[in-house]
């Protein structure tokens, strides 16, 4: 039996604290061209209203985060999941203020300054945040539409 659903104001609790102790992300972009998906698990950084993660800049990732400026995001299990759709600001280290280079790193475990082969920086912009747990909450689940959360703040 799945438990009773959660008032909207608790699910977005339970969001912001999923994006404040969670590390990893599933990162779902598509190539600007042809429209191929592509996914990838990386590490993030949520600073209270965006999120922040660092890929090789020749990755297809990345490529595909500067041609597009867009990308879908999963976070959590999924019988507890977050889904984040986003626009993306890209950042090189030298632009990334050291604080955040650095709470990105202690975050993350991870410090992508410190390496060889050049890294960029994606900040992401969520414009639509869902989440769910059983199908007894997929009414409801947009907790953020268009930017702005749905629910009233905490």
């Amino acid at each position: 039996m799945s438990p009773s659903p959660r008032t909207p104001q608790q699910r977005k609790q339970d969001t912001l604290d999923r994006l404040a102790h969670d590390v990893d992300a599933w990162v779902a972009t598509a190539d600007g061209e042809s429209g191929t998906p592509y996914m990838v698990p990386l590490s993030f950084l949520w600073d209270g209203s965006t999120l922040l993660f660092s890929t090789p800049a020749s990755s297809p990732t990345s490529r595909n985060l500067r041609a597009t400026g867009k990308v879908r995001l999963g976070i959590g299990p999924t019988r507890d999941v977050v889904l984040i759709e986003g626009t993306v600001q890209t950042l090189t280290s030298d632009e990334l203020p050291d604080d955040v280079g650095d709470a990105f790193a202690v975050k993350t475990g991870f410090d992508p300054r410190r390496l060889s082969s050049p890294y960029l920086y994606f900040r992401v912009h969520p414009q639509l945040i869902q989440a769910w747990r059983e199908a007894n909450e997929l009414d409801g689940r947009d907790l953020m539409r268009d930017g702005r959360w749905t629910t009233p703040d905490l």
